[in-house]
């Protein structure tokens, strides 16, 4: 049975992850950062309390286990490994709200640059003491093009504006050089947007289908916006997940941009979710300055050309579809808090109690 080790287990794009490598056969390790209250909603359904695996979690395989960790402490990252005792690691841990980046560029720049290099440090050590290779995919972001001309493809250069888009160059180039010096496997992948019903509430995509569904309702009137004009390449992060786990398939190590290859505004965004709702954006959304970048990406577009040739990966869910996709989950939780149930902030399932030893 292959294992797995899954930094941001608890983020969107670990959730999907999880799922894919649990399909798959694989017994799932995931690191969460220790926290005085639960934040597991989106992997609820996938964990797997160690006293049901045996003794002290040393039963039978399989399920995902969780292990307390953190991308600023390189020791327990070490730990966490000699423990889980990984085939295959996957890097998804960051502070990845560009908005954010700009008021918290240390703690961005440490979790999401430094924190790979600790990361790829304890591979090295971990991997030499076993004796035996592991393999790591390092997720990247579109933002590091910054204001590289559309379509950018790996080929573009790195000219990135905003806290968050410097420490992912770093971190890819921390990648690039650990392959180079050690012959580590290291993949890395550039992802452009990408979106689904479990997307963080303070990103722009799910702020808009959620404000949409509690209007079409009346549990609000107002959506407040920055940039209505950027255009993004977005895509389903379900689609995207399987392209890390076939970069990690592939005989020799490579860099992939993972795209849909089209790009859409906000303004466009806004237009299909109020759409789908029958309803008018334009009446109930208000600009305001304090949401804006102090510099802002106006177009970034993928040309995933060598994922879809070398990976044999093909993104399934469209834009139109992507968007009724978010818009329809969630004015399934606006009905239940209008029916008196669970906040929109909670998804369905008991909550995850903590790690549970390897």
């Amino acid at each position: 049975m292959p294992r797995a080790l899954i930094t941001g287990v608890t983020g969107q794009d670990g959730s999907y992850l999880a799922e894919l490598l649990l399909g798959r056969g694989y017994e799932v390790h995931g690191i969460v950062r220790r926290s005085s209250s639960f934040h597991t909603e989106r992997i609820d359904h996938l964990y797997t309390d160690p006293h049901l695996l045996g003794d002290d979690g040393h039963g039978e395989p399989g399920g995902l286990r969780l292990h307390y960790g953190d991308m600023l402490d390189g020791t327990a990252l070490r730990r966490i490994l000699d423990a889980a005792q990984p085939d295959e690691v996957y890097n998804l841990a960051a502070q990845s709200h560009v908005r954010v980046s700009f008021d918290q560029s240390e703690h961005t720049a440490d979790v999401a640059g430094l924190g790979a290099l600790r990361l790829f440090e304890a591979v090295r050590d971990h991997a030499r003491a076993a004796g035996r290779p592991v393999r790591v995919y390092q997720a990247g972001s579109s933002e590091m093009f910054g204001l590289a001309p559309a379509p950018q493809n790996e080929a573009s250069p790195f000219l990135p504006r905003s806290p968050y888009a410097v420490a992912k160059v770093a971190a890819h180039h921390f990648g690039v050089t650990f392959r180079e010096a050690y012959g580590l496997f290291i993949a890395n992948g550039i992802l452009f947007n990408h979106e689904s019903p479990r997307r963080g509430e303070t990103f722009v995509t799910l702020k808009i289908t959620r404000a949409a569904a509690r209007i079409r309702l009346g549990l609000q009137d107002r959506l407040y916006l920055g940039e209505l004009d950027a255009r993004r390449d977005w895509g389903f992060a379900g689609d995207y997940v399987v392209a890390m786990w076939l970069m990690l398939q592939q005989p020799v190590p490579g860099d992939f941009v993972v795209a849909t290859g089209e790009s859409h505004s906000v303004r466009e965004f806004l237009e299909a979710a109020f759409g789908r709702l029958e309803l008018d954006w334009q009446a109930h959304v208000v600009l305001d300055p304090r949401y804006r970048r102090p510099v802002e990406i106006p177009h970034l577009c993928g040309d995933s050309t060598r994922a879809r040739a070398t990976l044999g990966w093909t993104p399934r869910v469209r834009f139109a579809e992507l968007v009724a996709m978010m818009v329809d989950h969630d004015l399934d939780l606006a009905q239940r808090e209008r029916a008196g149930g669970a906040p929109p902030n909670v998804g369905p399932g008991s909550r995850a109690p903590g790690p549970g030893r390897a």
